[in-house]
């Protein structure tokens, strides 16, 4: 079942999350996921939005994402991310057609 990766960013450290995106690409590469969106300004159609990035990522299944994100190099890199802004992420499972 596909799995999808979503991330809720508020920058607050340009420098430090800096320190991340300089490094995902590359660790990121290694794994099956497929960015789908990220977005600097998405449009907020309810509710109040305090982000300033949005992201979606697509992986095959929930087991390769977890595989991503828990993978010591990942792990490394992100502790830049977390300390450069505030993120809320969620793991959602896709609803595949069968």
């Amino acid at each position: 079942m596909t799995a999808y990766f979503v991330a809720q960013i508020r920058i607050d450290d340009p420098a430090e999350y800096q320190r991340y995106l300089d490094a995902c690409d590359a660790v990121f590469a290694r794994f099956n996921g497929e960015y789908l969106a990220v977005d600097a300004a998405p449009t907020v159609l309810e509710g109040a939005w305090p982000y300033t990035r949005s992201v979606l990522i697509r992986f095959p299944s929930e087991a390769d994402l977890l595989a991503w994100y828990n993978s010591p190099d990942y792990q490394e890199i992100v502790v830049h991310r977390l300390a450069g802004a505030r993120c809320d992420s969620i793991l959602l499972h896709g609803k595949d057609e069968g």
